[in-house]
């Protein structure tokens, strides 16, 4: 599974935090359960906020297929050096 990006990160704090600073001051709710019940749905929407951030992809060369490497990353080996 690939890290989440800083963006990810932000934006799913910020809706957290928003979220449930705007709840609780429109419900005007003190008790236990309804706290708890406006920091899970906050929770909820700021993991789904930050799953639907998009992602930006490193472009890939034209023609390259997505499993090889460039030709700068690959490893030479002892036996394939020869003197002259």
């Amino acid at each position: 599974m690939p890290r989440p990006t800083a963006a990810q990160l932000a934006y799913g704090s910020c809706t957290v935090i928003l979220t449930t600073l705007a709840m609780l001051l429109l419900s005007q709710t003190s008790s236990p359960a309804g706290i708890v019940l406006v920091a899970v749905a906050a929770l909820a929407l700021g993991l789904l906020v930050a799953l639907t951030v998009p992602v930006r992809r490193a472009p890939r060369a034209a023609g390259a297929s997505p499993g090889a490497r460039p030709a700068a990353q690959e490893r030479v080996t002892a036996g394939s050096v020869t003197d002259n």
